[in-house]
């Protein structure tokens, strides 16, 4: 196992080259933390003891992190289906200004973020928290809403839909406040996905005008705490990237589909302007050889070994479905590690 260093994640964010190569993940899987933590599951029902389960987990695989929530703050919203498949109509609570007002919106100040405060005194020296959030604006207001009910407000009550996206927005951007200043959190992951693979989910011009201000925002409380701000978005972010380097700030873009763009390719179009996180797709991950996936990792590795900015890792997260052989394939491209042990 080797000895965690978040300033090489540190490095990667700032554009910089790592001492060594870095893994950089969202999320792995139960399966996945069991393994690698040595337990079933959560030794018990408190947030404390999932952040010990998370965090033993991803240091035993090679990671200079582990990424948790900063509280139980969410948006409350119905029941839906756990399919295979996910609904962006389905469990919607708000299609009219009478439901809108009806909803019991969250204060994020209610919550309790001591967990963050605490496990820093366990935290292996030079080991860091990564703070995501309970989904991002855009995710929160479509499952509040629903995709199609959405796109009809934009026509039928664009400033009602403007006011669902500052509720969200701006409770989401108190979340941060609180996570960013705790000694514990090294940077944070603000999750929101916004695009399909051929466009953003709204037209540029929308995403502009009600989701980009908040994530503006957002990025700049983190930054205020010196903290590094990471945007995890899945789609074909390509009309809007420049406004995620340029005007947003972000540090480092997670996320990436062969289908849209190649990491490969990212890495030397954005590699010098914010730092790539992952990439390794996920379709190539779970369908190629471990070889191959072994093969692929050591050379996006060899790619960026003089320039760094990279952080290797899927390109989206580790489900379930992903084999072990091939995601330990994939990491010991960056550790060298034998993970035999856990096949």
């Amino acid at each position: 196992m080797r000895k965690p260093d978040f300033e090489n994640l540190k490095k990667v964010l700032s554009r910089n080259k790592p001492a060594r190569p870095t893994l950089f993940e969202f999320f792995l899987n139960q399966k996945l933390y069991s393994a690698l933590a040595g337990m079933k599951e959560s030794a018990g029902p408190e947030m404390i003891d999932n952040y010990r389960w998370v965090i033993k987990a991803f240091k035993a695989a090679g990671y200079d992190y582990a990424t948790v929530g900063g509280s139980k703050f969410g948006f409350p919203r119905k029941e839906v289906k756990h399919l295979s498949t996910i609904s962006q109509n389905e469990g919607s609570m708000i299609n009219d200004r009478k439901s809108f007002e009806a909803y019991k919106w969250p204060d994020p100040e209610s919550f309790d973020y001591s967990p963050l405060e605490k496990i820093g005194k366990e935290l292996s020296e030079g080991m860091k928290l990564i703070v995501s959030g309970p989904g991002g604006v855009l995710e929160n207001v479509t499952s509040l809403v629903g995709y199609d009910n959405m796109c009809l407000m934009l026509m039928d009550d664009p400033d009602l839909l403007k006011e669902i996206f500052d509720s969200v927005g701006s409770r989401l951007l108190k979340y941060y406040e609180i996570c960013a200043p705790f000694k514990s959190v090294g940077a944070l992951i603000s999750n929101d996905d916004w695009g399909f693979k051929t466009q953003t989910m709204l037209a540029p011009k929308e995403m502009r005008n009600y989701v980009f201000p908040w994530h503006k925002k957002i990025v700049k409380a983190i930054h205020n705490s010196k903290k590094p701000a990471i945007l995890h978005s899945c789609g074909n972010l390509a009309e809007v990237i420049d406004e995620v380097i340029d005007d947003m700030k972000y540090d480092g873009k997670h996320s990436y589909e062969d289908n849209i763009i190649p990491v490969e390719q990212a890495y030397e179009k954005w590699g010098g302007r914010i730092a790539i996180l992952g990439g390794i797709d996920l379709d190539f991950v779970c369908s190629s050889s471990p070889e191959r996936v072994h093969e692929r990792c050591k050379k996006m590795i060899e790619r960026s070994e003089s320039k760094g900015s990279y952080g290797l890792g899927s390109g989206n997260s580790i489900p379930e479905y992903v084999p072990f052989k091939n995601y330990f394939a994939m990491i010991s491209a960056a550790t060298g590690a034998d993970y035999s042990k856990y096949l």
